[in-house]
């Protein structure tokens, strides 16, 4: 049995991970969260080890690591607007975090770091679609932070023997997304407080959409790969707003009520990337069509809530 922590593990992403670990596979599996957006009553505490936690406090971090096999990476301060307000705040969550683990999983020999990196906020507003060999320009202290996070697991694999990659994630949406302040999760709240959902531009803007199941099907395949470096993972084709809409139309069966304010300045325009790295170095093959995933996560914001 593989024994598994995921830091950051009761927010959106490590939920859905969690319970396709412990379904899927032989693995026992441990989260880290110092809950400040994540909640652990929304893990199925009987078949996961929970520790409350945070990676600024070592002792924490080590009792949470020791034993383990692999781990899944997800703790962060992800706020763009945030870490330009709280550079501060950013650097300690982000940078001294994740060195912190990275220093204990060399000292306690965990051999497997995958850790969840970002593509826009790396490369900052280039044309789609986007790629690893892209030149990094950081336009925020968060993609700033996950750059550092990038070049210390290169730093780590190849000095300390603890193989890393990171895994660059497009705009994930899925069930379990209520408190989540991302384009899908956003239209479907305001839809249910019958709300106007407000596009910021012509509607045409691109970006990459992939279901939460599609990327952890792909996270569980990369730790158990031997693959290093960074890795997009995303749908592998860019969807405008309009197209979102339409396919939001579909699954409500809702005449929407849209309305198009100026474009925000600093906003990037259009980005979606590529995957054949990651297909190849890792079997990623993302299967859900837009319409099924919006569908799967209609039903839950309609039943299920929160």
């Amino acid at each position: 049995m593989k024994k598994v922590l995921i830091t950051g593990g009761a927010g959106f992403i490590g939920r859905h991970l969690a319970d396709h670990l412990v379904r899927h596979g032989d693995y026992r599996v441990t989260v880290l969260d110092n809950e400040s957006l994540g909640d652990r009553r929304h893990l199925d505490l009987d078949a996961v080890r929970f520790i409350k936690g945070d990676l600024r406090d070592r002792e924490q971090l080590r009792a949470a690591l020791t034993g383990q096999d692999a781990v899944v990476h997800l703790a962060a301060d992800t706020r763009v607007m945030d870490s330009i307000e709280d550079p501060a705040n950013n650097f300690e969550n982000n940078v001294v975090g994740t060195f912190n683990l990275l220093e204990l999983c060399r000292e306690l020999g965990v051999p497997r770091v995958v850790a969840a990196s970002t593509g826009g906020a790396i490369l900052g507003d280039v044309p789609p679609p986007v790629h690893e060999e892209m030149a990094p320009r950081p336009t925020s202290p968060y993609g700033a932070s996950k750059l550092m996070l990038e070049g210390y697991l290169s730093a780590y694999s190849a000095a300390f023997g603890v193989s890393g990659c990171a895994l660059r994630f497009s705009n994930i949406y899925g069930p379990r997304s209520f408190h989540k302040g991302s384009v899908v999760a956003h239209f479907f709240k305001q839809i249910l407080a019958d709300q106007p959902l407000v596009v910021y531009g012509d509607g045409s803007q691109t970006r990459d959409y992939l279901f939460v199941g599609d990327l952890v099907a792909g996270i569980t395949d990369a730790v158990e790969s031997d693959a290093e470096g960074a890795y997009q993972l995303g749908s592998g084709h860019g969807t405008t707003i309009n197209q979102l809409l339409d396919a939001m139309r579909s699954v409500t069966g809702l005449d929407l009520d849209v309305r198009y304010e100026d474009f925000r300045a600093g906003e990037v325009r259009d980005t979606w990337c590529r995957i054949e790295k990651a297909r190849a170095g890792f079997g990623f093959d993302p299967a859900t069509p837009l319409e099924d995933g919006l569908r799967t996560t209609w039903r839950w914001f309609t039943t299920a809530g929160r």
